[in-house]
């Protein structure tokens, strides 16, 4: 039951997509042709990796610039940035879209990591906006069409790139979504669960239960240290009707293994990164990114700007009024879910990244 993953997700941003083209539907999945196929060994179906990092290479002032000795890879998946009426799937020479992803995700999302690692960003036939309208039919079509592009990649870059390296995963929304799969499809239960040094995934409905019915070798991640698990937070304002929200968040997980505890989702504080701390003041915030996702340079971080707790597997957010966010429709912060950690999640990356390498035979 893949296409209930996002479901929850899809409701949230519902509003904020463009509905059909006027005039009537669009046409069927079936009836239209699907872009090309990415080709991986090609430069240009990547929007960053190690010698044209692009986008990923921004810094806001304030970011900390220092390298750790040992270099780790991470593979980051992008979220929606295709908002067509009318296709189900981006071409990914698709010019605007492909500015529109490294101005809006790569640059404020994947650039989180490039103090620590090489950073791998597919291009990929995303599922369009449009697909959130229709994830039980075409919709979920033009997603499972998007996660092939993604496994893809993935392998392209495990067999000429890796050699061996450990690796971050790292994707917010449908991006996440994406990597959920290839947590189950690629990673647990096979010897690559040992080199992953953590997956943040972000920003969709992820399970507490998922561990370990789901996933078998890879656990939450209770600690800020711990290594080879997972760590995922939704973030929204106090508003937010999380009793609503959660029970379509919940539908996936129910589908699968009935109505447990588990159903809940998810939730860690991308502040203290401890399940046992799961409340954190503007005081212990080490800094956001101000302002809306956008075209030129990154305002700089702010510190102490953010106060977080999980509650109801949501993470609720009160930001500084002078960081000048804009939630979605009913209080989502969906889009700020890096952006408001961004300083908190690049130290976290380095402490497990050292605690990995000196566990590592």
């Amino acid at each position: 039951m893949r296409q209930t993953v996002f479901l929850a997700t899809a409701i949230l941003l519902g509003t904020a997509f463009p509905a059909a083209a006027a005039g009537g539907a669009p046409p069927s999945f079936a009836q239209q042709p699907p872009p090309p196929v990415p080709d991986y060994a090609n430069p240009s179906a990547w929007a960053a990796r190690p010698t044209a990092p692009g986008a990923s290479a921004a810094l806001p002032t304030g970011a900390d610039t220092t390298r750790p000795a040992a270099e780790i890879d991470v593979f980051y998946v992008h979220p929606t940035t295709y908002r067509s009426k009318d296709r189900w799937n981006q071409d990914i020479a698709d010019q605007a879209t492909n500015a529109w992803t490294d101005a809006s995700v790569i640059a404020r999302q994947a650039g989180v990591f490039n103090g620590c690692c090489r950073v791998y960003a597919p291009r990929y036939r995303q599922a369009s906006s449009l697909s959130f309208m229709a994830m039980e039919g075409d919709g979920g079509k033009a997603f499972d069409l998007a996660y092939e592009d993604v496994k893809s990649a993935f392998d392209y870059y495990l067999k000429h790139e890796n050699q061996g390296r450990p690796f971050i995963l790292a994707g917010h929304s449908q991006g996440a979504r994406h990597l959920m799969h290839l947590l189950e499809d690629r990673i647990d239960g096979t010897p690559l669960a040992r080199e992953m040094v953590a997956a943040y995934i972000v920003g969709v409905n992820l399970s507490e239960g998922d561990f370990p019915k789901t996933y078998k070798t890879i656990s939450i991640c209770d600690e800020p240290d711990q290594t080879r698990c997972v760590i995922a937070w939704n973030a929204v304002l106090p508003e937010f009707n999380i009793a609503m929200m959660a029970a379509a968040g919940e539908r996936r997980y129910v589908e699968r293994y009935g109505d447990d505890p588990g159903k809940r989702a998810l939730c860690i504080n991308p502040v203290t990164f401890d399940r046992a701390k799961p409340v954190s003041t503007a005081e212990q915030a080490l800094g956001a990114v101000p302002g809306e996702p956008g075209e030129g340079p990154m305002q700089p971080l702010r510190a102490k700007a953010v106060g977080a707790r999980c509650e109801q597997g949501y993470l609720v957010v009160e930001p500084a009024a002078d960081l000048d966010l804009t939630s979605l429709p009913g209080g989502s912060m969906h889009y700020h879910d890096y952006g408001l950690f961004y300083a908190d999640i690049r130290a976290n990356i380095r402490v497990r990244i050292d605690n990995f390498l000196k566990a590592k035979p």
